[in-house]
């Protein structure tokens, strides 16, 4: 799941760099690249909670077999697209190929370990996608140079490979269905509150949402503000590279560490710690070792409550897990994309500089709604005790 999560996401950043090959080549208006950019952010991602909704009903496990290879033919024949229509209609089904991936697998990866190592599985499968998505624009660029967006097709390879292990790992027969059914006995109606009444969910979504405004907006708006303020490419690529490494590195840990301490102790924590080293990165822009070490360490500190947010989602409401893993895998970063334009309408108005650093209150807010959440074990011992009277 961890591979097949470096891919998907792999192939979900192909976008960026094929963008300005197709414009020149179809014509595309701003606008209209910008409208395309849209589409597959609403497909791939604010979907997810959909597509979660009835993998928990049907438990359509099968689907992980379908997912990947969607994502990875479709994206990749993009580039050779003649009409706009077809660009469109490609791009929208690679996406769509995401938005099933991630409830599915996230929730696969809940049946295939132990309870007690459930945060750090996830933090493998949430380090996965990020180091795919790091690697993407270089490895997309380096096959456009040599042999154009025809060279693209052998990037499907990798993702119709890491499909056949999936199938040979047998991950298509898990079964996704709810071990406990509710007194009709349907397989969508588990113990516990649905998830619309879910008070910690959707205090959780919330904390996820104002997260990934900083997690969106610093990577997007920081190359801007180092032009502005006179710095070279080289120096805003490489605060990018460091940021979205050491964000893989962050959840590779905050997964382990949210088993360790708890799911509530780890999210407050990181979020905490986050805080005062992205002020003093922002506060100084000029390149330096602190200037990097710093960003190094907000960009670890981000991303590490990310494997935990979605465990924890998935124990909130153990009935959907796969919803509740579209919720924090998706819906939330969509919403966090709101936060980010936020930022950038906020920049025009008072600087760029002091628009990120009046966005830190996104953490502040995220840490104090953090609080009202109930923990996961307090939860379940409620569970039990309602059952027993």
């Amino acid at each position: 799941m961890g591979a097949g999560h470096f891919f998907s996401d792999f192939y979900a950043n192909f976008l960026p760099a094929l963008l300005p090959l197709v414009m020149v080549k179809l014509g595309l208006s701003l606008t209209l690249s910008g409208m395309l950019v849209m589409a597959y952010s609403v497909i791939s991602s604010v979907l997810q909670p959909i597509s979660g909704y009835f993998i928990d009903k049907h438990g359509y496990a099968w689907l992980i077999l379908v997912t990947t290879p969607v994502s990875a033919i479709f994206i990749c024949l993009a580039g050779l697209a003649e009409s706009k229509l077809t660009l469109f209609l490609l791009v929208g089904l690679a996406g769509l190929g995401a938005s099933v991936f991630h409830p599915l697998a996230a929730s696969l990866m809940g049946r295939v370990v132990t309870a007690e190592t459930k945060g750090t599985a996830m933090s493998v499968f949430v380090f996965g996608g990020n180091v795919g998505f790091a690697v993407a624009p270089a490895t997309i660029m380096y096959f456009l140079s040599i042999g154009g967006t025809a060279s693209l097709i052998w990037l499907m390879i990798p993702g119709l490979l890491v499909t056949g292990a999936c199938y040979l790992a047998g991950l298509h027969k898990v079964s996704l269905i709810p071990a406990a059914v509710g007194a009709q006995g349907r397989a969508g109606m588990v113990q516990g509150e649905p998830w619309y009444k879910s008070r910690g969910l959707i205090l959780l979504n919330a904390v996820t949402a104002l997260r990934s405004w900083m997690q969106v907006a610093l990577p997007t708006f920081l190359p801007v503000a180092l032009a502005g303020a006179g710095q070279p490419p080289v120096v805003a690529a490489s605060m990018l590279t460091v940021f979205l490494f050491s964000g893989a590195c962050g959840a590779l840990v905050g997964g382990w560490l949210g088993d360790k301490i708890g799911r509530k102790a780890g999210v407050i924590g990181s979020l905490t710690l986050c805080l005062p080293v992205t002020y003093l990165f922002l506060s100084d822009l000029s390149p330096s070792l602190v200037s990097y070490i710093l960003l190094a360490l907000s960009g670890a500190l981000l991303q590490s409550t990310a494997p935990t947010s979605v465990v924890w989602a998935q124990e909130l409401i153990p009935g959907n897990a796969a919803m509740a893993s579209g919720m924090m895998l998706g819906l939330s970063f969509g919403l966090g994309g709101v936060g980010a334009a936020i930022t950038g309408a906020l920049g025009d108005h008072i600087g760029l500089e002091a628009a990120l650093l009046w966005s830190l209150l996104s953490l502040v807010v995220a840490v104090s709604l953090t609080f009202a959440i109930p923990q996961p074990g307090k939860m379940a011992a409620n569970h039990q005790k309602l059952n027993i009277n």
